[in-house]
């Protein structure tokens, strides 16, 4: 028989204290992408995305529910993950600021379901979404990768402890 559950203890750490902690986890930078129903490019660099499986090819990433673009993401059928080269820093850093125009002057080709593929990376996944789960604060997407390409010799842009770096 299981006991009865008792409230869960608090968690002894800051909201700070645990961003500062993952921060030493080294991980890939990447734009989501997604298109609008009229056609329109959107877009975030995100740092939350993994393999889910390899049959059926299967990723994930999360989005704040307090993102300008949830509406898009939460409506759409497809998105796309453009994984930035090292090179691509400034990109990145477009893609996380608000209020200014993301696509202005850049090169990129309309993927499945419209989701933009942008030019240079060093590889993309043009997904349909699977599911979306909500967790937390965040909306988790599980997507079907339905293509796949990588730019051989590609040195992929990282994130660490809150500062891109290249290897």
């Amino acid at each position: 028989m299981l006991a009865p559950s008792s409230p869960e203890p608090a968690t002894g750490f800051s909201p700070q204290e645990f961003r500062q902690a993952l921060g030493s986890f080294a991980t890939g930078v990447t734009i989501f992408t997604a298109a609008t129903p009229a056609g329109e490019p959107v877009g975030l660099t995100v740092n939350s995305f993994n393999s889910v499986s390899m049959e059926p090819p299967l990723v994930l990433w999360s989005l704040s529910r307090r993102g300008a673009s949830v509406p898009v993401f939460m409506t759409g059928e497809h998105f796309a993950v453009n994984i930035l080269a090292a090179e691509q820093r400034t990109l990145a850093e477009r893609f996380a600021t608000r209020g200014v125009d993301r696509w202005a002057g850049l090169c990129w080709r309309a993927g499945r379901g419209g989701a933009p593929i942008l030019a240079g990376v060093a590889a993309s996944f043009e997904c349909r979404v699977k599911s979306r789960h909500d967790e937390g604060d965040h909306i988790v997407f599980i997507g079907e990768v339905l293509h796949c390409a990588h730019r051989v010799g590609a040195v992929p842009l990282l994130f660490i402890g809150g500062r891109f770096h290249a290897l």
